[in-house]
């Protein structure tokens, strides 16, 4: 690896350069940049990048040569950092002593110093000693000697340590040149090579992260002149490069633009296999015998694969073999030339631009008279509204979003936000608040009413509306006319009725209000909200039955079949109070031969109270016979009222209107 990147070094030192020709800057972070020049006939082109850009560098770089042919695109791979110093047979971590780090490299030969004594010997190990009584914690390590005599040295004391084999020296300084490569912030080159009989006139585009331009506008009101619009862009060049006499254009629009790591190598996981006969043979125990049956019920199902055929997934380990890399090139740069690009909108500036590295520019890209008119606008916060334009794109230009600074006669009035706007668009933009107008609101709720009534299949659906009122009080302090434009949240289950929008938006309806100078005046806004509601008429009682046959928007079909479900349910209503009273009265039946039974029981065991028993006996018999009429009658009234309840089930299922 370190080989190859000598080989080329003679040829990058070199390598020409393209200078920046033309910039493009977007709205999504990236810049779309065109570097021409001249190269000798067999001389590489070198081209400068941060790490940060290659990707998209490797993404959208385009390459024309004139006067030759590209034959390759090289540049320096970017393999991952842990990748890297795997390949070292050793690590340094942040607090790895000294014995540490040699105990990783046993069996290599070191020359350690001791003031005139230089003591050679191959690594046993190294260790931490731990602090004593006279002395603190010291790093020793153990040397067999080349006399085969093992020794402790103690590295404290060592003036210089040096590694024997060359290749140890070499492996220590390239794992530390790996590090101190990670940390650099230096540009990452690419170079194009090229054959040609003469100067080959070189162009290079491609597309990069940058910071997006932004729009800042000053919207000029005068006294009789018409409104003008100046814009100016903020560019800011962090790009390292001076933009010298460039071409400059600047689009409007946010393009799809992403991020693919293409600069990483890209390393992926395969599987390894073997073969069943590789493994070695274990020892077999054979079962006895056995009747079909019982093997075949005894047989596992997807019996588990065998130990030699399974698989397991295996870290690539290789390394890339060399730095240098070929790239595929694509073919022409995307035209430009049109200001109409789809949906995108460009300014292009006439005359070259400079703009140093690290420096920003602000540049004029608009100044045109606009259609501007102003207005009051009240978005239901606060007491007051706030002083508004109504800005209709008439330059016939995109207008990029931005803030707006207005000045109203050489004065500062205040400032606003703006969306992008296309040509021929409407804007509203609020820069202040205007304490000559006071603004109250309330809000007034009608209950809600019945609108239609239907009946499917025994479940009632009643169509009600609800309207509310909210009336904007406005008193105009000033001694001007004024116009307002109040912004009505819109709600989407209500419906307006008494008002008409000058505009609507996404969220909100637009009303216009003229205001006489000095005058007051209501606007009230009334909506309306229709919903449904559905119940099973079966719950009802014939009360709540009776306020939906009075209800004038019920039809006459409709009324007709209420009044015999309701009829109905009132003599269903009245067959249960009967049977109510008739199961008191049998109680109060029962409770009375309790009580005959048991006067009986007393006079039976006192002399002379003959005559007494027998009356009550009497009693006793004529209640029974009541009794039998009333669980007679209350057996009579329970079939009555499965038979009504029958009917009004069949009437309620017929219903329909």
């Amino acid at each position: 690896m370190h080989k190859i990147a000598m080989l080329l070094l003679p040829a990058f030192l070199g390598a020409a350069e393209l200078p920046v020709r033309e910039v493009v800057l977007y709205k999504n972070g990236v810049g779309y940049f065109i570097r021409a020049g001249e190269a000798k006939t067999a001389e590489p082109v070198r081209l400068e990048f941060r790490e940060a850009e290659m990707n998209d560098v490797l993404k959208s770089l385009t390459v024309s040569d004139r006067g030759g042919v590209v034959t390759q695109l090289r540049y320096d791979s970017n393999e991952p950092l842990d990748r890297k110093l795997s390949e070292f047979p050793f690590a340094l971590g942040d607090k790895l002593t000294l014995a540490a780090f040699l105990d990783q490299l046993k069996g290599a030969r070191v020359e350690i110093r001791f003031g005139p004594e230089t003591l050679s010997g191959v690594i046993i190990s190294g260790r931490n000693a731990p602090a004593e009584k006279d002395r603190g914690e010291r790093d020793m390590l153990v040397l067999l000697l080349e006399g085969g005599d093992l020794r402790t040295v103690d590295l404290a004391a060592a003036q210089s340590i040096r590694f024997a084999d060359p290749l140890v020296q070499k492996q220590l300084a390239g794992f530390l040149a790996v590090l101190n490569q990670a940390r650099s912030k230096e540009k990452r080159a690419v170079y194009i090579d090229g054959t040609g009989s003469g100067p080959r006139q070189i162009t290079a585009s491609y597309m990069v992260p940058t910071p997006v331009w932004k729009s800042s506008y000053r919207l000029l009101f005068g006294e009789k002149e018409k409104p003008v619009l100046e814009g100016w862009a903020i560019v800011d060049n962090t790009s390292g490069d001076d933009w010298s006499n460039i071409r400059l254009a600047l689009v409007s629009g946010r393009p799809v633009s992403f991020i693919s790591h293409l600069y990483d190598p890209k390393y992926i996981e395969r599987q390894s296999a073997e073969l069943a006969e590789t493994a070695s043979v274990a020892p077999t125990v054979h079962e006895g015998a056995m009747d079909r049956k019982t093997v075949l019920a005894a047989a596992p199902m997807n019996a588990p694969a065998t130990a030699g055929a399974r698989t397991v997934l295996k870290r690539l380990q290789g390394a890339m073999s060399g730095q240098a890399t070929q790239m595929v090139m694509v073919n022409a740069p995307p035209s430009v030339d049109s200001a109409e690009v789809g949906d995108l909108f460009e300014y292009r500036f006439a005359t070259p631009v400079t703009i140093k590295r690290g420096e920003s520019a602000m540049l004029p890209f608009l100044q045109d008279a606009i259609s501007a008119r102003r207005l009051l606008i009240y978005t239901g916060e606060g007491l007051n509204p706030l002083n508004a334009a109504e800005l209709t794109n008439s330059t016939g230009k995109t207008l990029d979003g931005g803030p707006i600074t207005v000045f109203d006669g050489r004065s500062y009035a205040g400032e606003a936000l703006m969306e992008t706007s296309k040509a021929g668009d409407k804007r509203l933009i609020s820069y202040a608040v205007d304490l000559g107008t006071r603004i109250t609101t309330a809000f007034d709720s009608a209950s809600d009413i019945i609108r239609e009534i239907y009946l499917r299949r025994g479940i009632m659906t009643t169509r009600s509306s609800q309207q509310e009122t909210r009336t904007y009080t406005i008193k105009n302090v000033d001694q001007k006319p004024k116009t307002l434009v109040i912004e009505h949240a819109v709600r989407p289950e209500y419906k307006l009725l008494n008002q008409k929008p000058a505009e609507t938006t996404a969220h909100a309806y637009r009303f216009e209000v003229k205001l006489a100078a000095g005058a007051s005046q209501k606007f009230p806004v009334t909506e309306e909200r229709v919903y449904d509601t559905s119940a099973a008429i079966v719950s009802f009682t014939p009360d709540v039955l009776v306020t939906f046959i009075e209800n004038k928007t019920l039809s006459d079909n409709g009324k007709r079949q209420l009044e015999r479900i309701a009829a109905k349910k009132r003599e269903i209503a009245e067959n249960d109070n009967a049977l109510r009273r008739a199961g008191e009265q049998s109680n109060e039946v029962v409770n009375d031969q309790g009580r005959l039974r048991q006067n009986i029981d007393s006079l039976n065991r006192v002399s002379g109270q003959q005559d007494r028993v027998q009356q009550y006996a009497r009693d006793l018999s004529t209640s029974e016979s009541k009794l039998a009429a009333l669980r007679d009658r209350r057996r009579d009234l329970e079939q009555k009222k499965i038979q009504l309840e029958r009917e009004l089930n069949a009437q309620i299922e017929s219903a329909d209107f």
